[in-house]
Order: structure tokens, then sequence, then C-alpha cells
């Protein structure tokens, strides 16, 4: 039997034909915030139209997308446990509102007639595909954006790991890290105007420092796995295309020769 032909992508008439993608295949990590009004907790859909938008408009260009969500505008698990909820059933209930999330966005993707799928680390057959590595990379291959929700599927883990896990497990060129700053500062921009955005790190940088851009774990992975890391504001129009073109915006993490924090 002969193999199935991806599934076209509509093409779209606003992308300029010079403009191309330097990556293949990329994990894009949704916080929770991206789903809700700054500040606000709770689903927004007119912020994830803005986002399913920006996400199909790099998917047409070809590139391979898997996408992993947070729920942190819904449940925040270390938030309840804070407030007395067992660590361990407070992870479970922000894992499931990761779902939530996940579910909601590819709605809105279909809507812009881009094929999808939804695959969870705990398993929810009734509205999700379970997470296997090589059924993800097959529907990626297909020309369909995945959406990995539930996180790892184990208490004790940020998304932020779960989204450098499946960038190593699915071979992700690179983890783009959306944020709703313009990248990593020396300080919060928000309280110190004095801020500076650093262009690029080392992976060892961000350890050193402490900078909280991602969790020591999913930075760990990502350096001994050699994936590069581009933290990227979400909230500008374009951004995600302009990353995927090689832009240069944000901030890089990777393995540079010299430290411009040394």
């Amino acid at each position: 039997m002969a193999p199935e032909a991806p599934i076209p992508l509509p093409r779209s008439t606003d992308t300029a034909p010079h403009v191309l993608p330097v990556y293949r295949r990329v994990l894009l990590k949704l916080s929770g915030e991206a789903f809700c009004q700054e500040g606000g907790r709770g689903g927004d859909i007119e912020e994830t139209k803005t986002i399913a938008q920006e996400i199909v408009a790099g998917a047409r260009l070809g590139v391979q997308i898997a996408i992993v969500v947070g729920g942190g505008n819904i449940v925040r698990g270390v938030e309840l446990h804070e407030k007395g909820v067992t660590q361990a059933t407070g992870d479970y209930m922000g894992m499931t509102a990761t779902v939530v999330n996940a579910l909601a966005l590819q709605d809105l993707l279909e809507h812009l007639e881009c094929p999808t799928r939804v695959m969870t680390a705990i398993p929810m057959q009734s509205v999700a595909e379970p997470f296997i590595r090589r059924r993800c990379i097959r529907h990626m291959e297909k020309g369909r954006i995945v959406i990995l929700a539930a996180g790892t599927g184990n208490p004790h883990f940020t998304t932020d790991t779960a989204a450098a896990l499946r960038a190593i497990e699915i071979l992700a060129e690179v983890l783009l890290k959306a944020t709703k700053v313009d990248g990593v500062y020396t300080a919060d921009p928000k309280r110190d105007a004095q801020a500076n955005l650093y262009e690029t790190l080392t992976y060892m940088d961000v350890l050193n420092k402490k900078l909280r851009v991602l969790d020591s774990t999913a930075i760990s992975l990502c350096m001994e796995n050699n994936i590069p890391i581009v933290v990227f504001n979400m909230r500008r129009p374009n951004n995600i295309v302009k990353v995927i073109c090689g832009s240069p915006i944000g901030t890089r993490i990777g393995n540079f020769s010299s430290s411009p924090c040394s």
C-alpha cells in the first residue's frame, strides 16, 4: 500500500514568497497566559484566536509544528499547594487544565482549515489521542499541527520540562519559548527601566545566574541534547513567523563559544 500523501495546508496570501523558514520542525511552548488577556485568568477566545492565526502563518511556510501548552490561566498547581492541596494533586489538576487549553486551540486552528491533533500524556481517549512518539512524528510529517497536553503526565514536573522532553523526543530543531516580554532581561523590565535584553546566552549562563526563563530541569535537558532555545514575545504580530525564519528577535540560548555574561 502506498504511503498517504501529506495533507496540504491552506496557502497564505499575506506571506511574502521570499520568506523562507530556517527550521523544518519546531517545538513551540505556550504558557497558560497565551490563552487569556495579560494579567487575567480563565480562557479568552479572542486571545486564543490571535495565537492560532500566528501559528497557522508559521505552518503555512511548510514547517512541522508541535505545541506544548500550559494551564496556569485556569489552575496553578503551585498556588493550590500553597493553600494546602497536596502537591501531586495540585499538579494533576494543572495537567488537566492544559487539556482545556489544548482543545480550545485545536478548535480554533481547525476553523482556520489547519489539520490538528491533540495528544495527552494522561490518557483521555474521548477527547484526545495518547502521546505516542512515533505517531506524533507521523502526524507532523502529514502536515498536522500536534498539540501536546498534560505535561509529562507526572507530578513535580513543569510544562517547561515537558516542552524540553518532547522537543528531544520528536527531534525538534529548536524549542521556541513564547512569553509576554521580548526575551530574557538582566532584570524584570516592568520593574526596572534599566534592564537590558540579552541577545544570546549559554545554557550555563541561565543556570548560574538563575534566570527564570525555563526551569533548571528543562535547561539541563536542552543542554545535554543540544536543543537551542529562542525566547520571544508572543504578543507582537508575526513574531512566530519571524522566529521560524531566523529573524534576530528575542534571546537565543545555546552552546556559544563565548558568554556575554562573563
